[in-house]
This record gives structure tokens, sequence and C-alpha cells, in this order.
């Protein structure tokens, strides 16, 4: 069925939808070792995926308390991470103009998934059935694969030796990386990695995450300065041409 104003077939975009909803759903697995493995319950890490449902947070404090790190940064660099959420809910909002009881629900699945399958939709109905299966498909497969992966925790035994805990992060670089495109992005990404790989061992755990964050006002006021010199037409000498 093809929506009525000449968007995708309805078929092609819960494809879609499934695909990205099954392929990073089944992550879930490696942070219900990776946390298990990590000190936390079989509880704490279900309610982690329940309650949080953001993959990239959810590593992030795990990886910090296994490395030791202070439970108050853990949970900074974590909630830092799911910031860029809220700017995705002020997207999305406009574009599934959904009612407002079923808002509160809906802000749940908003994560880098569903904002990607989403935007990719031209008109509204692809909009909203791409944001629901994404978002449905991968919030139960999240936390069922979540539970699985901490109960097997202790059978899988050494979950480092594994590389698990990099399986998370993995799949996150993989979506992230076909939207860094232009140079500010480049920079900003090249910048944030310098800083957080650079910082590591010299930082306690955790903390090197909060700084990187510092790449994007860094890059964005470099860009503004050269801007300044270049001038609105990018010519040389641009703030000359104002007198």
């Amino acid at each position: 069925m093809r929506s009525e104003d000449g968007g995708k077939p309805d078929a092609a975009v819960v494809r879609d939808a499934l695909g990205v909803g099954v392929a990073v759903g089944l992550s879930g697995f490696a942070f219900g070792v990776t946390s298990a493995g990590g000190g936390l319950t079989v509880l704490q890490t279900c309610a982690l995926s329940l309650l949080v449902f953001t993959g990239a947070s959810q590593f992030a404090l795990v990886g910090a308390l296994a490395g030791g790190g202070n439970p108050f940064t853990a949970a900074a660099g974590a909630f830092f991470l799911g910031v860029r959420n809220a700017f995705y809910g002020l997207r999305l909002s406009q574009l599934l103009a959904l009612p407002r009881a079923v808002r509160p629900f809906a802000a749940q699945w908003v994560i880098d998934e569903t904002t990607a399958v989403a935007l990719a939709q031209p008109t509204r109905r692809g909009v909203r059935i791409g944001f629901t299966v994404t978002g449905l498909s991968l919030y139960l497969l999240w936390n069922l694969t979540t539970l699985l992966g901490a109960l097997g925790a202790e059978a899988i035994g050494d979950t480092d030796a594994w590389g698990l805990d990099a399986a998370g992060p993995a799949v996150f670089l993989a979506l992230l990386a076909p939207m860094v495109r232009t140079t500010l992005e480049r920079a900003v990404a090249g910048l944030a990695v310098v800083l957080g790989l650079g910082l590591l061992p010299v930082l306690p755990a955790g903390v090197p995450v909060l700084v990187a964050a510092l790449a994007a006002p860094v890059a964005l006021w470099v860009a503004g300065r050269r801007g300044t010199r270049t001038g609105p037409a990018g010519e040389p000498g641009g703030e000359r041409e104002e007198r």
C-alpha cells in the first residue's frame, strides 16, 4: 500500500524500520553481558534498558562504573550523552504531530535509530510508521536480549576476552558515521576522538566523555572566527569590505 500523499509504500517503510530495529536490538545482548560482567545485578541491568533505553548512555554508565569511576561522574557522562535525544525530540514532535496524551510514551522511543528512520521518510504517514515500528521492535528486542545477556554473563565468563563491550559502541559508530558529512562535523568528531582517547589514561573513568563534548563548541568557535575573517562572500578580507 502506497501512502496517499505520494510517500514510500508502507511495506517498504516497515521493512526498513524492522531492519534497523532487529539489527540494533540484538546488541542488547552485549549490553546485558557487559553490565552484569561489570558488577550490576540482573535487575539493575534490566531496569537500565527498560527506563533509560539509550544504548550509548547505558554503555557509558556501566563502562565507567566497571572502570572504577565515581558514580556521579559516570551518571553525568551518561546524562550528557542522552541530552542529544532532547534535540531529536524537538524535531520529531513537529513531524509526528502526535496527540498530547501519546507524547510522553513516544518520548521513551526518541533515540538515534528511531530518529534516523523517521527523518528519512518524506511524508508524515511514513514518519509515524517508521518511528513506531522502529521504536516498538527495538524496545522489545533490546530489553529481551538485555535479559538474556545478563543471565548468560556468568556462563560466558570473561566478557573482556570476547570483546562484547565493544559491540554497542561499534553499532552506535556505524549509525553515526553516515551522518558526519561536512568538514565542520568531521572536525568535531575528530577532535572529540582525540580528547576522549588522549585523556583516557590521565583522567578518571567517565570524565574523558565529558571533556570530549567540548569539541563541538570549540569547533564552532573556530569556524565562526574563520567565517568572520573570510566574510559573507567567502572572500579574504571580508572585514575590510565593511568599511
